[in-house]
């Protein structure tokens, strides 16, 4: 059947490009997720995201997003590092240490989609790399590219969580695959490695307690009292509940260039962080993720941590 033949290559366009793994769902309303998102975004979990209450409907329907959408094509993307910082620095997420993942996978999305019109004939859609409504963990999920942990996260039975997920939303039916089990079990790793308690139960994650929301999202001039000494030296992100989940044992080095550490940011002590010059910073995180939180917002951390 048609719809089997395009399913099957569009995963070998998936896997040619280097991502990870690829899965399909049918474009439909995420009926399970709905009155979760509602009554996370209602206890105020959201902190200061205010985006997070903008565009509910399409949240949850990609086809008021994409119209006449009738599949999302969900992908990951290794980004585990074989090297990481020296202990005695400033932290930031190991999704950063390369170049910003925004422009890297958006180029890979744009030729996925190009390659498929090549192959199977006029497609219409739109690509996406966390920065739509879209709610790709979910996706991910449906799709059965992993099951999503206590602490919030994806996560893939054989290679762990350290990956960015991106989606196509496309206008041609294929075949669906469906969600695998949840594997966490027992395990409480996440919640009680968590410094500031932002896992407040198994799967709920108060987004305004984490850490990665403090360092990046909330643009304060202060960070909050209540989480001082419990900042574990992260000035930019947080990587605790997916260093310590046993799945992530199975991590592999990526094999991509542009997502190479910067020998410079590995060398970095706290006192080097402590005396970064505009120049050495615009250098530094030239592509970065790193310049969401500018040179102010770094420095705004590092103040805070030293004052705990």
């Amino acid at each position: 059947m048609l719809k089997e033949k395009n399913t099957k290559q569009i995963k070998d366009i998936a896997n040619k490009l280097g991502f990870m793994f690829c899965g399909i769902s049918k474009a439909e309303f995420l009926s399970e997720e709905a009155p979760r998102l509602e009554k996370w975004l209602y206890e105020g979990k959201h902190g200061k995201m205010q985006y997070m209450e903008n565009h509910f409907d399409m949240r949850l329907d990609p086809r008021l997003l994409v119209p006449g959408a009738k599949s999302v094509v969900s992908l990951i993307y290794n980004y585990f590092p074989s090297q990481t910082q020296r202990t005695d620095s400033f932290k930031i997420s190991k999704y950063a240490y390369g170049q910003d993942y925004h422009f890297v996978l958006k180029e890979k999305l744009k030729q996925f989609l190009e390659q498929i019109r090549i192959q199977i004939g006029e497609v219409d859609g739109r690509v996406f790399v966390d920065s739509a409504p879209v709610m790709d963990k979910a996706w991910a999920k449906k799709a059965g590219l992993g099951w999503i942990g206590k602490n919030s996260n994806l996560i893939h039975p054989k290679k762990g969580s350290f990956f960015f997920i991106a989606e196509l939303i496309i206008d041609i039916e294929l075949t669906p695959d469906g969600p695998i089990r949840d594997y966490c079990g027992t395990c409480t790793k996440c919640i009680d490695a968590c410094p500031t308690e932002a896992i407040v139960k198994p799967y709920v994650v108060d987004g305004s307690k984490c850490i990665s929301y403090l360092t990046i999202e909330l643009k304060d001039e202060i960070l909050p009292k209540e989480f001082a000494s419990k900042m574990n030296d992260w000035v930019f992100g947080c990587d605790i509940c997916q260093d310590v989940c046993p799945w992530n044992r199975f991590s592999t080095p990526h094999s991509e260039p542009l997502f190479q550490a910067n020998e410079n940011l590995l060398s970095l002590s706290k006192g080097d962080w402590k005396d970064l010059s505009d120049e050495f910073f615009n250098e530094l995180f030239k592509k970065s993720a790193v310049k969401r939180a500018k040179k102010s917002g770094l420095i705004r951390n590092i103040t805070f941590l030293n004052e705990e």
